[in-house]
């Protein structure tokens, strides 16, 4: 195996992916900054909004960064759990049966207008997304890594939808709306100076080891008690008031801190890299209403509860 790039090529490496994608994503750099550091913190994306605002766009943008092996699903209602994980067929010349792997064995997988596939094909992949692996008839089968699922929704109001479990949103780190972009973007994917056509200009930014190294790093950032009892208290105030949020969702929200550090260039993480990720880590969670995907009103109570519990040791 090729040997990782040092901590400072990786960085770079990074970057240089944001600024490409960001050429095709035009207008919105935050959310590009956002998809990569979800990428970096070793977890799944989430991305919802209304068609034809660039969500395939930046997911396909993502796995030409990445490189590696991707596969793309498109959600419809008869897809069935074996169209993913794969099936075991009879193999004649040897009398037994054989797996065939489904297209979830990759390393970037994108679940296109996921909420159209069914609660029954929904929940095969509850075990890929968490343990990284495939049971079949007693048998267990490990998949690539790195395993990156990009999913995309679209409101719930529109036919043929269906609506995502708790425990399928809670295994997604990140939730990112794009929304329509600026005029002045607009007009450039109108004249197809960015956009879906300009997508063949994307390249891997680093190889599959150097962003398994990168996730390393991150994931080696130091985290110091103040940050983690800031980080708890508001877990707990968040439950208090009755939303949701597992160990799990706090954990994809602290890795996704760190990752905004390490793009930082920083090896630990502040109270800043908290606050600024909250309202992504955790605005799909919940019980708000699915047909509002912007879900302001969940962003709005995750901001009201940031700026009443202090970061300091004051309760």
């Amino acid at each position: 195996m090729t040997p990782a790039s040092a901590p400072e090529a990786l960085k770079a490496g990074a970057h240089a992916g944001i600024l490409a994608l960001s050429r095709i994503i035009v207008g919105k750099p935050t959310q590009v900054r956002r998809a990569v550091a979800v990428l970096l913190s070793g977890g799944h994306l989430l991305l919802e909004d209304l068609p034809g605002v660039g969500k395939t766009t930046l997911a396909k943008g993502l796995s030409r960064l990445m490189g590696g092996n991707y596969q793309r699903i498109q959600g419809t209602n008869d897809l069935l759990p074996s169209d993913l994980l794969g099936v075991n067929l009879w193999d004649a010349a040897n009398q037994a049966f054989r797996f065939h792997p489904g297209p979830v064995f990759t390393n970037v997988l994108l679940l296109d207008e996921l909420n159209r596939i069914g609660p029954k094909t929904q929940s095969a992949l509850l075990e890929v997304m968490v343990e990284g692996q495939v049971t079949m008839d007693r048998a267990l089968y490990p998949l690539p890594d790195p395993f990156f699922v990009i999913a995309t929704q679209n409101p719930m109001d529109h036919s043929g939808t269906f609506p995502l479990p708790e425990s399928q949103l809670d295994r997604f780190a990140c939730v990112v709306h794009l929304g329509y972009p600026d005029p002045g973007a607009e007009r450039q994917v109108l004249l197809g100076q960015a956009g879906a056509e300009r997508l063949g200009q994307i390249s891997p930014a680093m190889t599959i080891v150097d962003w398994c190294a990168a996730r390393q790093g991150v994931k080696a950032l130091r985290v110091s008690e103040a940050v983690l009892d800031y980080l708890e208290r508001i877990v707990a105030r968040i439950r208090k008031e009755g939303g949701f949020c597992s160990t799990r969702a706090a954990s994809h929200w602290l890795n996704l801190a760190k990752a905004e550090a390490w793009l930082s260039d920083r090896d630990f993480v502040t109270p800043d890299d908290l606050q600024s990720t909250l309202g992504d880590a955790m605005a799909h969670r919940g019980s708000m209403d699915e047909r509002r995907l912007n879900r302001e009103e969940r962003r709005e109570q995750l901001a009201r509860i940031l700026a009443e519990l202090p970061v300091g040791w004051r309760a």
